[in-house]
């Protein structure tokens, strides 16, 4: 039976957030940003939290603390302990221990609801690559609810302090969550393109959302008469921000306005009328059954990804549907057999204040369990067959600590040279990591007499001219445009024998970029240079190579295929860049695209092994000492013992 003040709308719109969360992270391509589902969450946190606190406040003047975080803890603890139990008995078993220490660490965050400070502070950039395999990064969301949870009453108490009448207590909450709402929101947009991790996940920068949550129920109604035409622009603003927004856009910023303003709207039009088309669709019956598990859905889901994609490795669009119904009905499981019997227990809620000191115990024991674990892995890793595995992620190209690549913290060029100074011949290799990656190899080829090596080098800068948008520092890389232009200066001023240049084919730029900025580039190269080479871009992974050949559980040897550790060089995006390559390298009669793709990937398979040794130091990057194997191969390629 519903509760007099139910609302279905809510209920439903709680299913439309989990279902766009679940999508994005099942790789649904349409929904890349379907992580605003987690704005629509704070909304409604706002809304319910500020709903239930006022009337409190109203009808008894005072509110219950102790009552009040019991009834938090019993929502979402139990759920919350389950899941991080379960995940990492499962990383555990599927994830090697370096791998699994890390896990284990975010584990010990997310059981005190911290981890949003962890990621933060550690950061780990939420669309980042290096967060995309941690089993509780979608946790942050959970420690910026719970600070919410704590803080919040205590703010509603001291902006209603005194307040000698019922008209006066609403003047003052009004004021004090508008003030919190501009102030928040002003924080965020200001310190997203700066400090994109402290926007993203603390907090202070994200109680704009709660705020407008409460507001919505303090003083926004909408007309009865233009409740359903607001209602239709609010789901449109929530689906559309999922459709049009993406990992490139700078979030939260002023995008997370789309999707909470339409929140918001939803929210006061259904305060009107429940009898819209709109507030029927939410009521429909599986988005009630959907938004009830919501929770637990949210905290199955992104963990039971992972580790299935942990044993199929490179698992399909329909793999990871089947995985997202697995989490689903996991959810439904744990809701009715854990949540639910917790949440109502007579005993629990008669007694506040040792569900309180008892919630906090169960706190602590998991996060010393975590660190426990955490401890253990790390042990683990100093095991001589881990550690076969975890050295090869050190073997970098030499120049790497000569200080050659300031990355981005300047566009200074710096060169570092191999070979006699008085070399009649000299060869120069610049690109990004990944022409960078062939190092050891033109080391090898050029060590030959009367020949001297240039390296010149920049991480993540194409040698294509053309702005770029790094996400990793959240800004246009013009360092990248400096540095590439005083590069080219240089290597111009050398008039080297052969040039070897080359960029990852992953860069954000489109076919006029590739074709019209890579000839910008060869153009004065080809000038200067007597021949002038550019690399093709090795295949990037499916699969973290040194994690993939780690030895792990029995139970993970069981389950994982017996090609685990290979993949397919064939990428579509990699073959129209090479084609927009070649149509540039078509201008010039002394430029010519290299592809060394079947000496990395013979019989058209990426290894992570071949022959004894390991292949790529990650996704993307060869070994240094694969790459020096492969000095005969590139110096037959560029014609040296012609």
């Amino acid at each position: 039976m519903a509760r007099p003040d139910h609302r279905a709308d809510i209920e439903g719109l709680r299913a439309i957030a989990i279902l766009l969360v679940v999508a994005a992270h099942a790789g649904i391509k349409s929904l890349d940003g379907g992580f605003v589902g987690v704005d629509v969450f704070f909304v409604l946190s706002g809304y319910l939290i500020t709903s239930q606190l006022v009337k409190e406040l109203t009808n008894t003047g005072r509110i219950q603390l102790t009552s009040f975080y019991a009834k938090r803890f019993r929502r979402l603890l139990p759920a919350l302990l389950l899941v991080l139990a379960a995940s990492c008995f499962g990383g555990w078993l599927l994830y090697p221990p370096g791998d699994f220490s890390r896990q284990a660490f975010a584990a010990a965050a997310a059981s005190v609801w911290l981890s949003n400070f962890y990621f933060a502070l550690s950061g780990m950039d939420y669309f980042g690559p290096q967060v995309e395999d941690n089993l509780f990064l979608h946790t942050w969301s959970l420690g910026v609810e719970e600070q919410f949870y704590l803080l919040w009453p205590l703010l509603l108490l001291l902006a209603t302090w005194r307040s000698r009448s019922a008209a006066q207590m609403a003047v003052r909450l009004k004021r004090t969550l508008f003030s919190v709402l501009l102030l928040s929101l002003t924080a965020c947009v200001l310190l997203t393109p700066k400090y994109p991790l402290m926007a993203f996940y603390l907090m202070p920068m994200r109680a704009w959302q709660f705020a407008l949550g409460g507001l919505v129920f303090l003083c926004l109604n909408a007309r009865r008469e233009h409740a359903p035409a607001i209602g239709w622009i609010g789901l449109i603003a929530v689906i559309g921000s999922a459709l049009l927004l993406s990992e490139k856009a700078a979030y939260p910023g002023i995008w997370a306005l789309l999707p909470s303003l339409g929140t918001a709207m939803l929210l006061a039009s259904g305060k009107e009328t429940q009898n819209s088309v709109v507030s029927r669709l939410l009521a429909w019956y599986p988005l009630q059954q959907i938004g009830r598990v919501s929770y637990a859905w949210y905290l199955w889901h992104w963990p039971v990804l992972l580790l299935g994609a942990a044993v199929i490795q490179t698992p399909s669009l329909a793999d990871r549907l089947a995985l997202a119904l697995l989490s689903l009905l996991l959810a439904a499981a744990s809701h009715r057999l854990i949540e639910q019997p917790i949440r109502h227990n007579a005993r629990l809620i008669a007694k506040p204040g040792y569900a309180v000191l008892g919630a906090l115990a169960l706190m602590v024991m998991a996060h010393l369990a975590a660190i426990n674990l955490h401890n253990q892995a790390l042990a683990r890793t100093l095991w001589p067959e881990q550690m076969e595995h975890l050295k090869v992620r050190s073997d970098v190209a030499a120049i790497y600590a000569m200080g050659c690549d300031d990355w981005y913290h300047s566009a200074q060029v710096k060169i570092c040279a191999f070979g006699p100074a008085e070399a009649a011949h000299t060869a120069v290799i610049v690109g990004d990591s990944i022409a960078l990656q062939w190092f050891p190899a033109a080391a090898a080829a050029f060590n030959r007499p009367g020949w001297k090596l240039l390296a010149i080098t920049k991480s993540s800068c194409p040698m294509v001219d053309a702005p770029i948008h790094y996400t990793r520092i959240g800004r246009e890389y013009t360092e990248c445009a400096e540095w590439r232009q005083a590069a080219l200066q240089q290597i111009a001023a050398l008039k080297p024998d052969v040039v070897i240049m080359g960029s990852t084919y992953t860069y954000d730029l489109s076919q006029d970029a590739w074709t019209q900025g890579s000839a910008r580039v060869m153009a004065p190269l080809s000038k200067a240079a007597r021949s002038v080479y550019v690399l093709r871009s090795t295949p990037v992974l499916p699969f973290d190579a040194p994690t993939c050949l780690a030895p792990r559980s029995t139970l993970y040897d069981w389950l994982a295929a017996d090609n685990r550790c290979t993949a397919s060089p064939v990428d579509t995006h990699s073959e129209k860049v090479y084609g927009w390559l070649n149509t540039a390298a078509a201008s010039f009669s002394n430029v010519t695209v290299l592809d060394m793709t079947d000496a990395v990937c013979p019989s058209n398979l990426c290894r992570a092994e071949l022959h004894g040794q390991t292949v790529f130091r990650d996704r993307q990057h060869l070994s240094a000492r694969f790459a020096e194997s492969l000095g005969p191969v590139l110096a037959n390629r560029l014609s040296l013992d012609e």
